[in-house]
């Protein structure tokens, strides 16, 4: 299990060897990583910074990544989420679920993607290319993904 909080960028690729080197245990792996789209409610997007309070969010990730392996056998996880200022098309979030099996990989990964977009303390503010913008609430969609792991499913 790996959690990391940082302004500089990730290498998808090298993320996954890192986790994966050495493994034979690992049938499956699973990765989403976010991007920072160049819209955002009809707008052009120019910029999305991302703030967090230290410590109290490596923590609430690491416990979250906790609850992902008691509920799936993973044989490996990774969290990596980008703060600071952000333009259109730069990664954002990275999420790898491991395991023997497809199956829990693809429901941890999901499982972890839907717990950071509603309740992960991170937060956002999107400014657009006229000078608007502000800050960024959850969507209705993204709740009711992230309640369904709260009803059990």
């Amino acid at each position: 299990m790996a959690v990391r909080v940082a302004t500089a960028d990730f290498d998808v690729s090298a993320e996954i060897a890192a986790l994966t080197a050495g493994r034979t245990d690992i049938g499956a792996v699973v990765t989403f990583t976010g991007l920072v789209r160049g819209e955002a409610h009809g707008k052009s997007l120019a910029s999305m910074t991302l703030e967090h309070y230290p410590g109290m969010t490596e923590a609430e990730l690491a416990r979250i990544e906790t609850e992902a392996h008691a509920r799936w056998p993973l044989q490996a996880s990774l969290i990596v989420h980008r703060i600071g200022p952000l333009a259109p098309g730069d990664a954002i979030v990275l999420v790898v679920a491991a395991s023997a099996h497809r199956h829990a990989a693809f429901e941890a990964a999901a499982f972890l993607m839907d717990y950071l977009k509603t309740r992960a303390p991170f937060w956002k503010k999107e400014t657009a290319t006229d000078g608007t913008g502000g800050w960024v609430d959850a969507r209705d969609s993204d709740t009711s993904a992230e309640q369904k792991w709260q009803a059990g499913q």
